[in-house]
């Protein structure tokens, strides 16, 4: 069988798991809504990782590392600005509080 069909089976079936229990969390566990909100970022993140080494072939070719690199520097940049906006205008509401 073909290593590329194999690599996008599982990852169909990882994003189907992922999503499915994403679900269940929110819908089915009676857990406090800041519990669940942080499980499914944490889901969502497992999903974004899964599509991106099995459907984008992330770190497949000659440049794959480098790529890979790139992309988790664009991940920590996009972290950093919105927890430092977060982070602003939190500061700055209770300041005009």
């Amino acid at each position: 069988m073909n290593k590329t069909v194999v690599t996008h089976t599982v990852g169909l079936i990882f994003s189907i798991v992922l999503t499915l229990v994403a679900v269940y969390v929110m819908l089915y566990t009676g857990m406090s809504l800041q519990v669940r909100t942080s499980i499914i970022i944490g889901f969502a993140f497992l999903q974004a990782l899964v599509q991106l080494l099995m459907f984008m072939h992330l770190t497949e070719g000659p440049d794959g590392r480098a790529t890979a690199f790139k992309v988790l520097f664009a991940v920590i940049i996009t972290l950093l600005v919105i927890i430092g906006t977060y982070w602003v205008m939190v500061g700055g509401h209770s300041a005009h509080m």
